[in-house]
């Protein structure tokens, strides 16, 4: 598994004990990937604010810094971490195996930043750079400004209020883990549409905001 993750970030590591690292979690040793998730944190901050103010010229440091926001927070680097099958490669306790770790937003996200941690400590800042700049390629290149700078949840109800419909309503269906990792999954209904979408996240906001995210897109389709 972790060759094909390898294969999927395109770096080659020098030091393989690096990554090994960065895979594994708190629960499965205490050499684990805390540290290089740190450094992961700000490293991801910077690559993608250089790509943002490179991209949007014209945009006020307000708007740079909000979506910065969305493409750092855990939603986003839970997508990618998805998309790079990043879970099945993962160091985990049984614990945490048992409970469903390797598909938790937050585990997932804290390891794709312990990953760019380590690229960075493996080949330097134009290494994880070009990296980072891969992974978020397709969503830098679907970006609208416009759009995104309103959160999902108010998007919806706006485009909603002009058709004359009526506003989505969000239901909890399941609340899962321990208090220190809960994960929430919400559905946003839209009944005149016939639309049901689901969200998972950290907190309610964030599985609604997921889910009507996910509304937005399935709109965008009809």
């Amino acid at each position: 598994m972790r060759e094909a993750l390898i294969q999927a970030l395109g770096h080659a590591f020098r030091q393989p004990a690096l990554l090994r690292q960065a895979l594994t979690h708190s629960s499965y040793a205490a050499d684990n990937n805390e540290r290089l998730e740190f450094l992961g944190d700000s490293i991801v901050d910077m690559v993608v604010s250089m790509l943002l103010f490179e991209r949007f010229p014209a945009l006020r440091e307000g708007e740079l810094s909000r979506l910065r926001a969305q493409f750092v927070k855990q939603d986003a680097l839970h997508e990618i971490a998805l998309d790079l099958n990043l879970g099945e490669s993962l160091l985990l306790g049984e614990g945490e195996h048992k409970s469903g770790g390797r598909q938790r937003p937050s585990i997932l996200a804290d390891a794709l930043e312990a990953v760019f941690g380590a690229i960075y400590l493996d080949g330097g800042f134009e290494a994880v750079k070009g990296v980072i700049e891969r992974l978020y390629a397709n969503k830098l290149v679907a970006l609208d400004p416009a759009k995104s700078l309103k959160d999902p949840k108010t998007a919806l109800q706006e485009i909603l209020q002009a058709r004359r419909l009526g506003l989505p309503r969000y239901e909890l269906v399941a609340e899962r883990g321990l208090a220190h990792a809960r994960e929430f999954e919400i559905s946003c209904v839209v009944e005149p549409l016939g639309l049901l979408t689901q969200g998972i996240g950290s907190s309610r906001r964030i599985a609604e905001q997921q889910a009507a995210r996910a509304a937005l897109q399935e709109l965008e389709k009809q």
